[in-house]
């Protein structure tokens, strides 16, 4: 596995892996119209990419293909988004992702993590501040704002 920084012209590919991650990895938590409100397949891909390239973020490689990314504002410390191929669950990609993310911020780091993606940064050393509800495409769904110090 190489861990690299995102280019523009990964920019589809990580918009793939995306939508199938969230309706594969977090089916077990979330409804299907759950997952359809966050994950409509219609992202666009000009505000992923200039948010992507905004930030500090990275992806990870396996033979030439891209199983995972995540990207952190390193001003404010937000981990924005961390997702991972749903065939590399439980490989560290995700690990080694977040490990070079975490070492990028200072002071603080605040994620809205999904039911899903919870104990990944309880194990991590982050703790819940707040569950949260949040309206996607009119569609509720609940994640946890969460810190690292």
């Amino acid at each position: 596995m190489v861990i690299r920084t995102y280019q523009p012209s990964d920019c589809k590919a990580i918009l793939a892996l995306f939508y199938d991650t969230v309706h594969t990895v977090n089916a077990a938590d979330y409804t299907r119209e759950q997952l359809d409100a966050w994950a409509d397949g219609k992202a666009d891909s000009k505000q992923w990419n200039d948010s992507l390239t905004a930030h500090y973020s990275l992806v990870a490689e396996e033979n030439g293909r891209i199983i995972a990314f995540g990207d952190i504002d390193s001003r404010t410390g937000y981990l924005d988004r961390l997702y991972v191929h749903k065939d590399y669950q439980r490989h560290g990609a995700a690990s080694a992702i977040c490990d070079r993310l975490e070492q990028s911020a200072h002071g603080k780091i605040t994620t809205h993590a999904s039911i899903t993606a919870k104990p990944f940064f309880e194990k991590r050393g982050y703790h819940v501040v707040r569950a949260q509800q949040v309206e996607r495409h009119g569609v509720w769904l609940t994640n946890f704002v969460m810190e690292k110090f």
